[in-house]
């Protein structure tokens, strides 16, 4: 049974690996293969087993494209992109409201152009500040703009189509002012909706009666699931300690509220009568605790939104409850691979989030260390026993001859019982922690690119602490009436806050509480892995000490980015914006750092995340070419998340970025003609602005930097220059412009990149640095024509996402969304 669950899980992930859905030859080789299998399960047990996998890697693998046909048939058409569309539907979900208005779920119903196939969940942003909270259920008539799902590419971090795809959100836009939206009734009914208006109300609660408290996102996201109120500060001395799977509603949650409703369920049923007959006589206390636990587990899981370690645990519950009013006892490791194939079946795309791989990985070790632990007690209690046995056997008459610190012959044995307990206890919850940590480094670091110091020694205490104060006064709040509710709110709140207070000095005792890691390839992380079963297994295991070698590869990457003399060039994908990471043998270079708050936060998103997973620690220099926000935004973020010695910038003194970086330890200095320096055989050389006071619009005073190989071949970094700085350059030093990669001036504007200007360059690549479906038509059809035409081989960020070029004696151009295709995207 275990090969079989493991086989059909195995399938379902490898379709979410295909660049392409499977086509009919495919199709027929896994029918065979399925026909296959079943014919040889007749044979001997070790054929039959793995005959048995194969097939359900078979039907996984099948039921997955099946899935993925009909979520991929909902589409919106090209044409209709960006275009006014009416639509009639309702609200999903919880909406997020912002400082602009509301991000909400509207399921539609019907819409004005008559397409068919249409997208069913689209994701819609309603600019409307001075609205009230949409609830859901509310149905409604408005005009919307849309867009296919569609979201950044980058090398190392995860892909957010494949998020989008999970919840099944297939268009993304804003409600327009082309029609005023209309309230139509009824509002739309059904158990989902019922269950996100209680989490509405619960959610309006908790912000009613705590108001502006510091902590009240937390309070919040444990009580419904809802995380966009935790605040920045919460989040990051979350992530400091290793704490942020506590933020949201967990198994770890969700399995002490079962437990505590067990007790309850058992403890009132012990002490009914119905028609006069104890209760237990009808039904055993521990059946009706199970099922009362199972019942009141999935109702939770239902208040927090059914996340995938919520769906994990609800299933996991409901085995054992079922199995135990059946008179069974499954094995624990069957009951996991039930709910991991259940969870599957659910959401085929669960196994692209890093909740689904942390969750259950963690549970396994969990169940793992429980075992070793078990062992280990049974032998203590045998030993205990043997001991009180010689004990009950001694004469009584013996007594006065123990020494004098015995006071009666069974009061040091009790003793040495409880010692035991304690120390049995003390190291069974140690080697929990233990093991998941270890379990759980590995694809932390692949998840995240990092690793927190103080996780263990933080959940020590944090995890009970939330377990046994927290979430309970939580859930008591919701469930008394009002006023009854606010005591307990505020009680929970008080005790939050002593675990923050705590959490913060944890994290300011230590000087570096994270550890970054580059994001692991494929033999590291499957090494790391390796290790970890190595390390876990039982006593006895051969070379257990030398398990920690195979962490190396993990821990201590060779990092080769470039060889001496040549230099990488990777231009991100954020949107509508830029930002280019160069990096040579030993040195870093970050030009421009993407839109920040005021758009798409990508200087948090995107570029930080990005250096950290690429091992990038330290940015020897920070260039920003000038003040506009799709370039400088993001800045900030990645001075508070990456140390960086030298910020050259074209910025008028008095931007606020200045005494930011001087703030970091960073030297400041100012973008101007002239500037050159050599790292590892590669030539840095700023080209514009001209010395002197910033005049003109930001656009003129761009920083354009020019970096050089040893062996000649050179790229271009043109920022938001115009076709006036084109000019001045050309009249400057023509041959100086000659470069074989050129970063496409501002976005592909018309007024840049005129036909001398790419002349004097005569590039053979250009990248071009634009948002999907941008408002300002970036790149201008003319302008990427005019490219075109010179037979230079061209890549844009909204269609290949992130590019990443290898420039020394060769050019090697790559394109993520060719080298790392999944079947969903452009779909």
């Amino acid at each position: 049974m275990r090969a079989i669950l493991l086989g059909f899980a195995l399938g379902v992930w490898g379709l979410q690996q295909q660049a392409r859905l499977p086509d009919a030859i495919v199709w027929f080789a896994g029918c065979a293969a399925f026909i296959v299998a079943m014919t040889l399960g007749a044979m001997k047990p070790r054929v039959r087993i793995a005959s048995f996998a194969l097939g359900a890697c078979a039907l996984g693998f099948a039921y997955a494209a099946v899935r993925a046909e009909v979520r991929l048939r909902e589409q919106l058409p090209a044409a209709y992109e960006q275009r006014d569309i009416e639509l009639t539907g309702f609200v999903r979900g919880l909406s997020e409201q912002r400082a602009d208005g509301a991000r909400l779920l509207f399921e539609v119903e019907a819409n004005g152009a008559g397409l068919r196939d249409f997208p069913r969940i689209v994701r819609l942003l309603w600019m409307s500040p001075d609205r009230t909270p949409l609830r859901a259920g509310e149905r409604w008539t408005l005009s919307a703009r849309l867009k296919r799902a569609h979201a950044d590419a980058n090398f190392g971090l995860r892909d957010g189509e494949a998020s989008l795809l999970e919840r099944g959100i297939r268009a993304t836009g804003t409600v327009s002012a082309a029609r005023t939206p209309r309230r139509v009734s009824p509002d739309a009914m059904g158990p989902r909706l019922m269950i996100d208006r209680l989490r509405a109300r619960a959610r309006d609660r908790i912000e009613s009666v705590l108001g502006h408290a510091p902590h009240r996102g937390i309070i919040v996201a444990l009580a419904v699931g809802a995380q966009e109120a935790v605040s920045d500060a919460d989040w990051a001395l979350m992530r400091a300690t290793g704490t942020s799977h506590l933020v949201a509603i967990s198994g770890l949650h969700i399995g002490f509220v079962a437990g505590l409703a067990a007790l309850i369920f058992g403890f009132v049923w012990k002490r009914l009568r119905l028609r006069g007959v104890p209760a237990p006589l009808i039904v055993a206390a521990p059946k009706v605790a199970a099922a009362g636990a199972a019942v009141f587990a999935a109702c939770y899981a239902a208040l927090a939104g059914f996340n995938v370690p919520a769906q994990r645990t609800v299933w996991m519950l409901l085995i054992v409850a079922i199995a135990f009013l059946c008179g069974r006892r499954p094995a624990s490791s069957l009951v996991l691979l039930w709910a991991l194939v259940l969870v599957l079946v659910a959401d085929p795309w669960a196994v692209t989030s890093p909740g689904f791989w942390l969750s259950f990985c963690a549970v396994a070790a969990i169940l793992h260390a429980i075992a070793a632990a078990g062992r280990v007690e049974s032998r203590a209690q045998a030993r205990e026993h043997d001991e009180i046995e010689q004990w009950d056997r001694v004469d009584p008459s013996e007594v006065g001859q123990r020494p004098a610190h015995a006071t009666g012959p069974r009061l040091l044995p009790r003793i040495t019982r409880l010692g035991g307990r304690a120390r049995r206890h003390a190291t069974s919850s140690a080697r929990v922690q233990y093991a998941i940590t270890i379990a759980l480094a590995p694809l932390t670091v692949y998840w995240f690119s990092q690793i927190p110091l103080l996780g263990p020694l933080a959940n020590a205490f944090a995890i009970p602490w939330i377990s046994v104060l927290v979430t309970p006064a939580t859930l008591a709040g919701l469930m008394l009436p009002a006023p009854l509710d606010a005591p307990m709110l505020h009680a929970a709140h008080a005790a939050l806050s002593v675990l923050c207070d705590l959490l913060a000095r944890l994290a300011d005792a230590v000087p570096s509480p994270l550890w970054f890691l580059p994001k692991p390839d494929a033999f590291a992380l499957a090494a790391s892995c390796i290790g970890v079963a190595w390390a876990l297994a039982p006593r006895g295991w051969p070379l257990r000490f030398a398990a920690p070698l195979t962490w190396l590869p993990l821990l201590a990457p060779a990092t080769h980015p470039a060889p001496e003399g040549a230099f990488r060039v990777t231009a991100l994908d954020v949107g509508q914006g830029s930002a280019l990471v160069v990096e040579t043998a030993r040195h870093a270079l970050l030009f421009d750092a993407g839109p920040g708050p005021e758009s798409t936060h990508a200087g948090e998103r995107i570029v930080a995340p990005y250096l950290q997973a690429a091992g990038v620690r330290m940015l020897d220099t920070l260039v920003i070419s000038h003040s506009d926000s799709d370039h400088a935004g993001g800045a900030p973020a990645v001075l508070q998340s990456i140390e960086v010695r030298q910020l050259l910038a074209s910025l008028p003194a008095t931007d606020a970025l200045w005494p930011n970086a001087r703030a970091r330890g960073a030297q400041t200095l100012r973008c101007t003609a002239g500037q050159r320096w050599t790292w590892d055989g590669v030539e840095f050389r700023v080209l514009w602005p001209e010395p002197g006071p910033l005049s003109g619009k930001p656009n003129h005073q761009s920083c354009v930097l020019k970096v050089t190989s040893a062996a000649g071949r050179a790229a271009l970094f043109a920022a938001d220059i115009e076709a006036d700085v084109e000019r001045a350059l050309i009249a400057r030093d023509r041959a100086a412009l000659h470069a074989d990669v050129l970063i496409a001036p501002h976005h592909g504007s018309r007024t840049s990149s005129t036909e001398p200007f790419l002349d004097s360059v005569g590039p053979l690549a250009a990248i071009f640095q634009v948002g999907y479906r941008n408002r300002f038509h970036h790149p201008h059809p003319t302008v990427f024509a005019r490219y075109g035409l010179r037979e230079i081989a061209l890549s844009r960020s909204d269609d290949d996402g992130a590019a990443r070029i290898d420039i020394g004696g060769q050019i090697v151009l790559e394109r993520y969304r060719q080298t790392h295709a999944r079947y969903w995207m452009g779909r």
